[in-house]
């Protein structure tokens, strides 16, 4: 059972770009602390693409230790080649992940049909279940909803992150989707509607920097607390909004360098927030900052 908030976490850097390692088991330490309820590494927030393998597995085989059992970690592993997406699904899962985060291949523009062989030739060779990412605005395409609804029958794809933002999407898929499926939001503002309809939880780059208020915003929609919820939702939209204006994980690695937290440089070609956003993030977290208190 994977629910509720789980962070995708950022890759801490030192500041001569190589990994931090002592900064990650910090960070994962925070994390457990605040109650996340699990962990994603090497996805989109934590700078998968300028990884090495061998990086790779360092992340990956310090989390699972650190975690020791505790919350599930889920690892990003999907490519827009096949073969090698089942060959990181296997490794991963000997190194100890729990599940697997596979995005849609990007710049192929395969059909229907092929992204169905696609996710299901992994799906057959993976030791470990599959949650399918959906975020067309970075890979081009979406899952369609009908090939969504086939795959689910598979008994290893239990879950969606779906950050397309569409929300008769996310409807659709809680519809006609009859057995047990996991529904994140991949979109911090929009964790609410999707709890709504039967989302499972969320996969957060927000619980970077709160990661209790995300934990306890999803836990009020599963108790039935949502007038909580709704108060929890709105009055984050503000600091959510900045941490999306400009790419992930760019304004995040920000926040966390203002709050103190492991964080460090990105890897290019990713650069710096700009002063100016940096300045209202400040703001923003400042204000944040006083109405906890």
């Amino acid at each position: 059972m994977i629910k509720g908030s789980i962070v995708a976490l950022i890759t801490p850097m030192n500041e001569e770009g190589s990994v931090d390692y002592a900064g990650l088991e910090k960070l994962i330490q925070f994390h457990l602390d605040e109650q996340t309820d699990g962990l994603l590494v090497l996805g989109t927030t934590g700078e998968s693409s300028t990884l090495t393998q061998s990086e790779e597995e360092q992340i990956l085989q310090l989390t699972v230790k650190k975690v020791a059992g505790r919350v599930p970690v889920i690892a990003g592993a999907g490519t827009n080649n096949t073969k090698e997406t089942i060959e990181k699904a296997k490794h991963f899962a000997s190194l100890g992940a729990d599940a697997l985060l596979v995005i849609t291949p990007y710049y192929n523009k395969t059909s229907d049909a092929g992204l169905a062989a696609h996710f299901t030739a992994i799906a057959e060779a993976s030791p470990i279940p599959l949650i399918l990412y959906n975020v067309p605005s970075r890979t081009g395409m979406s899952i369609p909803i009908h090939v969504l609804v086939n795959l689910a029958e598979h008994p290893n794809i239990i879950g969606l992150k779906e950050a397309s933002g569409d929300m008769a999407y996310v409807m659709d898929a809680a519809r006609l989707i009859g057995k047990e499926f996991f529904l994140y939001s991949g979109n911090d503002d929009l964790i609410l509607p999707v709890m709504s309809v039967g989302g499972s939880g969320v996969i957060s780059v927000w619980a970077n920097i709160q990661p209790k208020i995300v934990h306890e915003l999803v836990k009020d929609t599963q108790d039935g607390r949502w007038q909580q919820a709704k108060e929890k939702q709105l009055n984050a939209l503000e600091l959510i909004h900045a941490l999306f204006s400009e790419t992930n994980p760019i304004p995040v690695k920000a926040a966390m360098s203002l709050l103190d937290l492991p964080s460090g440089p990105l890897r290019l070609p990713l650069v710096s927030l700009s002063k100016e956003k940096k300045k209202q993030l400040a703001q923003l977290l400042l204000k944040e900052r006083t109405v906890e208190k």
